[in-house]
C-alpha cells in the first residue's frame, strides 16, 4: 500500500453554499461515503487520513450544529462498520444488485444510537452529547457575555 496524504472534508452541499449540518439533507449518502471510506481503510487505528467539518452555521446555533454534525458522522461510521463485507462481496460477485442493496440497507437501518451512547459512557463521556451541551448552559452564557459586542461577519 502506498502512503499518501489524505483528508476528508465533511459538508452538505444543498444550499447556496455547502455548509449545512453534515448528513442533515441525505443521511444515506453520508452512510454510503462512510462505507467507502471504511472499505479503503480510512478507519484503521493508525490511519493518516484527516477528517474535517467544513461548516458555517447561519440558521441554527453554531455549537449545537457542530455537535449534530459530529453525531451524524458517528452514526454513519457505526452503520458503515456493520456492513457484512462478505455478504456484500458475494452479492457483487454474483451481480445480484438487490442482495447487495439488502446488505447495505440492513446496516443503514440499524439503530446505532444506544451503541454509541454505550461507547461514549465507556469513554467517560455523556451518552447524549446534544443533551449534555443543552444542560451545560454554555450557549446562554456566551450569548450573555457577548451582548453589545462587535458583530463579526463578512462586513465586519
Amino acid at each position: 500500500m502506498k502512503k499518501r496524504l489524505g483528508a476528508f472534508d465533511f459538508n452538505s452541499r444543498f444550499y447556496a453554499d455547502d455548509d449545512l449540518i453534515v448528513g442533515a439533507a441525505d443521511p444515506f449518502q453520508l452512510f454510503r461515503i462512510m462505507h467507502e471510506v471504511n472499505q479503503g481503510g480510512g478507519f484503521v487505528k493508525d490511519t493518516t487520513v484527516s477528517y474535517v467539518l467544513d461548516q458555517c452555521h447561519n440558521i441554527e446555533d453554531k455549537i449545537p450544529g457542530q455537535i449534530r454534525s459530529i453525531t451524524n458522522v458517528q452514526e454513519a461510521v457505526a452503520k458503515a462498520l456493520l456492513v457484512d463485507a462478505v455478504a456484500l462481496k458475494k452479492a457483487q460477485t454474483d451481480c445480484d444488485v438487490l442482495a447487495a442493496n439488502d446488505v447495505l440497507m440492513d446496516a443503514y437501518n440499524t439503530d446505532v444510537r444506544d451503541l454509541l451512547g454505550e461507547v461514549r459512557t465507556e469513554q467517560g463521556l455523556d451518552p447524549d452529547p446534544k443533551a449534555a451541551f443543552a444542560r451545560s448552559g454554555y450557549l446562554a452564557k456566551i450569548a450573555a457575555d457577548r451582548v453589545g459586542g462587535a458583530q463579526a461577519g463578512w462586513g465586519a
